[in-house]
């Protein structure tokens, strides 16, 4: 057999055995499901700027990466965040981040979804043009505080100083309604949650966390995030616009997202005196 016949047997089987892959309730992951075939000599370890290897199956899939995107939701509180089953929100913590957060945006481009953008205050402050782009691009802007604390270690009046802070810079920078809100570490406490929704904002919880703050390759953070994704079924996806690996690994991500029939869903902030006026008419 020739060594042109045999690629082509070799491809020919990769592609059926992704067709009749073992369903993820049976523990596949992106591991199995896109990491390349093993080679006879050892792949020198993935850098952090490294993408996350695909299966020529992957590869055919993430040239039409359209169908992912889902449906959008107006949410004047967070009661009116009801996911369907395998729905996601992708959320993105703490840029913007020059290089990093534009990798980001032009992946999320590529495959036609939005995405919630919590910026910190300095950062948006340090990097207007980029909060602008993000803006730009129809992605739904929200705060994360202005120096990123543990609000629960502040006083009250220094945490409430802090969020409108962050608040006030994020709209300077991005000219948009800031809408939502994330806490820092996802310290919280229920009075300081009650000020945040009767300021006007929309607290961003999280039921899928990628724990991409961790020193892990692209690879990693993918696999844990499918991971938790298929145990819950749906859910808020914290990510974060900051880091090399998340940007590496997120085209992998929504392919495998895509391929197993997911969708992604944009959130848009409406004041509950808007939505009351509209039910009105």
């Amino acid at each position: 057999m020739s060594s042109r016949v045999a690629c082509v047997a070799a491809a020919l089987a990769c592609l059926l055995a992704s067709c009749a892959g073992r369903p993820s309730t049976e523990g596949g992951t992106l591991m199995s499901a896109f990491a390349a075939a093993p080679a006879v000599k050892a792949r020198p370890q993935l850098d952090a700027d490294d993408p996350v290897p695909l299966t020529p199956a992957a590869w055919g899939r993430l040239r039409n990466p359209a169908g992912l995107a889902g449906r959008t939701i107006e949410v004047a509180s967070i009661s009116d965040i009801k996911l369907r089953d395998k729905e996601v929100v992708l959320t993105f913590d703490d840029g913007p981040m020059p290089k990093k957060t534009e990798r980001i945006l032009a992946t999320l481009d590529e495959f036609g979804v939005k995405a919630t953008f919590l910026m910190v205050g300095e950062m948006a402050k340090a990097h207007p043009a980029i909060a602008q782009d993000v803006a730009a691009r129809g992605h739904t802007i929200g705060s994360h505080t202005y120096r990123h604390p543990n609000l629960r270690t502040l006083s009250f009046e220094a945490a409430i100083e802090d969020i409108e802070k962050g608040r006030l810079a994020v709209f300077s920078a991005t000219h948009q309604d800031v809408g939502f809100f994330r806490f820092p570490y996802l310290s919280d406490s229920s009075k300081l949650r009650q000020w945040v929704t009767h300021d006007g904002m929309v607290v961003l919880d999280v039921q899928i966390d990628s724990k991409d703050y961790f020193t892990s390759s692209p690879a990693a953070v993918a696999t844990r995030t499918m991971t938790a994704l298929r145990a819950h079924g749906k859910g808020i996806i914290l990510l974060h616009d900051i880091h090399n690996r998340t940007g590496a690994m997120l085209p992998a991500l929504l392919t495998q997202m895509k391929a197993e029939g997911y969708k992604v869903v944009a959130l848009r902030h409406r004041s509950p005196s808007l939505m009351m006026a509209s039910l009105a008419d």
